[in-house]
Parts: structure tokens; C-alpha cells; sequence
């Protein structure tokens, strides 16, 4: 299998990717990774749009319940959701015309993997944005 731990393709998203991402799980408790990340994201110049069902304005960007809802195109999808639900988010950003799919730390789908980067995508898993941002 392809390392999906690539650094070659953890840079690519981080630096040749767009700007804009969808980051699923990102609610306003600020307890949780996603809100941690998400504000890393913003001070590297990255537009983080939240995907919750509760659809929440977090760090001061419009919240959406579903990655369908979101009206303009989205660049990355960071997926901080658990394994089991995880390959479903990466197949609704295949659907969404994303150019990439981030799984976070601990957070591996094989088989999403696999269907996503046929579709053309690039993808991470098992690795922190926020933690490999700086090392750039």
C-alpha cells in the first residue's frame, strides 16, 4: 500500500493545495483537537470553513451541517471524526470535488484511502496539520 503518511504529499497539501478548508468535526468547544487545529490553520493563512451538524459560526467563519451545504468549492477536507465514520466524509468530499483529504492522528480507513486518491485526490492520514504546518 501507498504511505499515506507521505511527507511528499503532507507538504503538497499544506503548501501547492488551496487555501480553503472544511474541517468536520470543528464545533465551538474549544476543548476538542478540531478547534486547537483549526486555529493553527488560521494563522498559517488558511480560510477553515466548520462542518457540524450543529452548524455553529466558529472562529468567526459561517458554520455548515454537511459538506453538500457548503455553497462555494472547498480545497482540503480535515476529517476529525472517529475511524468508523471517517471513510464516509472522505467519500462526500470526493462528491464535494475537494483536491484533498486530511485524517487526522489515529485515524485510518484503508479502504477510503484507496477509493479517494482512485478518484484523484491526495490524501494524509494519521498526521496533524497543526503539527506538521510549522515544520515547513
Amino acid at each position: 500500500m501507498t504511505d499515506f503518511r507521505d511527507p511528499a504529499t503532507v507538504r503538497e497539501i499544506l503548501t501547492g493545495t488551496g487555501d480553503t478548508w472544511a474541517v468536520v468535526g470543528l464545533s465551538t468547544n474549544t476543548r476538542r483537537a478540531a478547534y486547537g487545529v483549526a486555529q493553527v490553520l488560521q494563522r498559517y493563512g488558511k480560510r477553515i470553513v466548520p462542518v457540524h451538524p450543529k452548524a455553529e459560526t466558529v472562529l468567526g467563519e459561517q458554520g455548515y451541517a454537511a459538506l453538500a451545504d457548503i455553497p462555494f468549492e472547498v480545497d482540503v477536507v480535515d476529517v476529525f471524526v472517529n475511524s468508523a465514520l471517517a471513510g464516509k466524509v472522505a467519500d462526500q468530499a470526493v462528491a464535494k470535488g475537494a483536491e484533498a483529504v486530511w485524517f487526522q492522528l489515529d485515524v485510518i480507513d484503508e479502504a477510503a484511502y484507496q477509493r479517494t486518491t482512485a478518484a484523484g485526490l491526495r490524501m494524509v492520514m494519521d498526521r496533524c496539520p497543526a503539527i506538521e504546518i510549522p515544520r515547513l
